[in-house]
């Protein structure tokens, strides 16, 4: 299905939770005879299987099994972030594309998907007091030309959105020419983003359901399991949401229906935050197609691939 015509060379499938991202990436996927890298900040995590929704089942479609990355890469206790989601998601997509398959980005933490579509500076930069001092008085527009001397695609308006921001973008730039060791070698990324997404009512309808099927599952079993394993509950807090709750429980902070109350209200709590980092990733400057999660799954994937072949990066 991959024509070749489009000058994408990403798929991001992104959108809140319980609105069938993994389904639609890995179905895209194997129409493109391509590979998803996951971009969730918790299934990076051994063990951490309910919880954090990884849904194994979702990558086999027609029968077959839809290669993945990222998931599983990480012992529950240690703290991933960022920064080395940034390194490892590199690494993948250029494995993937060296095999000449063709990657397919889907998840929901938007921070991890904003680091690498725009290509964020993940090492701290010093200040430089001696070239803001240069820099002091240069109006935005004089600012904005020499920021574009030094990185001619600017991926971020929000850059030159003030002089204040301008001189910070131009300083790490500069830092980034002096100290070409720090660079990460980021790819050449010209994305397609799809945003996937329910009414509100909706979604409400699919957490309720996909709560209690998870715990029918035994969400809770493998949270006692992780306690069992070593880890204390202070360390499975951390994680947030269901192993924040679902630990409160096991230990009789919480009785079984305020757990289930309690976590019930915080993952629509937790959607609505989501919603609005991609909303405010759309007002930074990437483009987003949405499109409805409770089509046909054909009809999705269809839409896809239509955007895809047109092929325009804004």
């Amino acid at each position: 299905m991959n024509t070749g015509k489009s000058t994408y060379n990403l798929i991001t499938i992104l959108g809140p939770t319980a609105t069938g991202k993994t389904g639609i990436a890995a179905h895209l996927a194997l129409k493109m005879d391509g590979e998803v890298i996951s971009g969730d900040s918790r299934q990076v995590y051994r063990g951490m299987d309910i919880g954090t929704g990884k849904d194994y089942d979702d990558y086999f479609v027609d029968g077959v099994e839809v290669p993945s990355h990222l998931l599983d890469i990480e012992d529950p206790g240690n703290h991933y972030n960022v920064y080395r989601f940034h390194a490892d998601f590199i690494e993948a997509f250029k494995d993937i594309c060296s095999r000449g398959k063709f990657p397919v980005l889907c998840g929901g933490t938007g921070l991890y998907l904003e680091a690498v579509l725009k290509d964020y500076k993940l090492i701290q930069v010093p200040p430089n007091r001696e070239l803001r001092k240069e820099l002091e008085g240069k109006s935005l527009e004089e600012l904005t030309e020499i920021l574009q001397k030094l990185k001619p695609r600017l991926h971020n308006k929000t850059d030159v959105e003030t002089d204040r921001r301008a001189v910070r973008a131009i300083e790490i730039e500069t830092y980034y020419r002096q100290n070409p060791e720090m660079e990460t070698s980021m790819p050449e990324i010209s994305s397609l983003n799809i945003g996937v997404k329910v009414d509100r009512e909706t979604r409400r309808q699919r957490i309720t359901k996909r709560l209690k099927q998870r715990l029918d599952e035994g969400m809770l079993e493998e949270v006692q399991r992780l306690l069992d394993s070593g880890l204390t509950p202070d360390q499975l807090i951390y994680y947030g949401l269901e192993y924040k709750y679902l630990t409160l429980h096991l230990i009789g902070k919480l009785s079984f229906q305020e757990m289930f109350d309690k976590l019930e209200i915080a993952i629509h709590q937790f959607a609505k935050r989501q919603m609005t980092w991609f909303r405010g990733m759309e007002k930074r400057g990437s483009q987003i197609h949405w499109i409805d999660g409770t089509l046909p799954m054909e009809e999705k994937v269809g839409k896809v691939l239509e955007l895809f072949d047109s092929g325009h990066v804004r």
